[in-house]
């Protein structure tokens, strides 16, 4: 074996430089390179990253996250009433739906 070569494969050194990276700075984030981005875009960040007192990277990460974040989170009753609507359920049925016991829960016994 030359000096060029190595006892370990690179996919190998990869994962290994990789999972030393974790455990020396903890969790990588993903870089994202944005190739031809038009100067007028560019520029219109730095300001508007100025605006809000940030880097532009830091405004382009917001930006992002506020682009895919959801819209809010599920609400389980508005989820129901929707498949309702959806089903055509009568005023009848969604009165059986709504009829429920009302008895307090029996206390757990553990023994």
């Amino acid at each position: 074996m030359n000096s060029q070569q190595s006892a370990v494969p690179n996919r190998l050194r990869k994962y290994i430089m990789t999972s030393l990276k974790h455990k020396v700075v903890g969790d990588i984030m993903a870089i994202l390179t944005v190739r031809n981005l038009p100067d007028e875009v560019h520029r219109s960040l730095r300001v508007r990253a100025a605006q809000h007192g940030r880097s532009t990277e830091a405004e382009v990460r917001a930006l992002l996250e506020e682009a895919v974040k959801p819209q809010g989170r599920l609400k389980l009753g508005s989820l129901l009433a929707s498949v309702g609507r959806k089903m055509k359920l009568t005023d009848e049925e969604v009165a059986l739906i709504s009829q429920r016991d009302q008895s307090l829960p029996r206390p757990v016994s553990f023994e």
